[in-house]
């Protein structure tokens, strides 16, 4: 069981760290405008030639391929909520990293998925 949640934690950090590389990258090209199939057809080959998206996508297929192996030790009901704290990193990445505002509201909300994903651990 321990190699499998390290397993989780592994999948888990690749998802945050795919998710940051996937909100710099789109920070960097900018807001779509559905202006026209131009403009989309625009964005979308900045996204497809963006190395930070491009990379946040390769760690989100290899976190799925870590998390197949986890799909086939344990429990879905077990492993499916530990996910959730990969809202727990993306939350502390986006306050301290990207300098985004968190409220305190948000902040509360984590330590709830904290304490739900401490008493499932403990299942």
């Amino acid at each position: 069981m321990a190699k499998s949640i390290l397993l989780i934690l592994i999948s888990i950090s690749f998802v945050i760290v795919g998710q940051t590389c996937l909100k710099l990258g789109m920070s960097n090209i900018g807001e779509l405008s559905f202006g026209g199939l131009s403009e989309v057809a625009s964005f979308l080959g900045k996204v497809a030639t963006t190395p930070l998206i491009i990379f946040g996508f390769f760690l989100y297929v290899v976190a799925s391929m870590i998390w197949l192996v986890v799909l086939s030790r344990v429990d879905l009901s077990f492993a499916l909520p530990m996910m959730a704290l990969s809202y727990v990193g993306v939350l502390v990445i986006a306050h301290f990293f990207l300098n985004e505002n968190v409220t305190p509201l948000r902040w509360l909300g984590v330590s709830v998925i904290c304490l739900g994903v401490f008493l499932l651990s403990r299942s």
